[in-house]
């Protein structure tokens, strides 16, 4: 496990995209699967030039995870990721109203009453998942934010990843949440373990 620096960039967005290229979330916001990494990236990029965040590699740049830093109050995207709004990001085409629509949905949901540390993105190549990466991921930054005693809060998109985040001591956050025909997502908050 290393975090990431400047230099890394590239290897993070290229590991996430991998991770989630057949993603049912991924496959609802970016339909059409030939144009469906680039998307990723570009909407994921702006994340790792937050000062807020903090991007790490595993393995051998096999797994990424990216995690925010949020004070009591602050929104998780409040440095510029925010989601496009419909027509405004050309890049996106009918994928932004898509994104803006989860985005609306989410935003309720994410507890800002006090410090934690948030997880909008965390993948392990398709070769290297289910090979314990995505847990040595969680222990490394979760370890120290149950010494720092903080909390940590994310969104499952899938059954799998909702059993993985239970395994470490995550809770569900009231009901699922799904836009239209999406895939369920699941708000999750966990503790500081002492």
């Amino acid at each position: 496990m290393r975090r990431a620096g400047d230099a890394d960039r590239q290897k993070v967005l290229d590991v996430l995209t991998e991770a989630f290229m057949n993603d049912a979330l991924a496959c609802w916001l970016f339909p059409d699967a030939g144009r469906r990494g680039g998307l990723q990236a570009h909407f994921s990029r702006p994340l790792l030039t937050d000062p807020a965040a903090e991007a790490y590699l595993a393995g051998r740049s096999e797994g990424a995870s990216v995690w925010q830093t949020l004070a009591a109050g602050q929104a998780p995207h409040e440095e510029g990721h925010d989601a496009p709004e419909a027509g405004k990001n050309a890049a996106f085409d009918e994928s932004g109203a898509r994104l803006q629509a989860l985005g609306q949905a989410l935003a309720p949901r994410h507890p800002q009453h006090e410090p934690h540390l948030y997880l909008p993105f965390m993948g392990v190549i398709r070769g290297r998942q289910g090979t314990g990466l995505g847990s040595a991921m969680l222990r490394h930054r979760l370890g120290r934010a149950d010494a720092d005693g903080l909390p940590a809060y994310l969104e499952a998109s899938s059954p799998r990843s909702r059993a993985l985040y239970e395994r470490h001591g995550f809770e569900e956050l009231g009901e699922p949440v799904r836009v239209a025909d999406s895939p369920l997502l699941w708000p999750m908050w966990r503790r500081p373990h002492r």
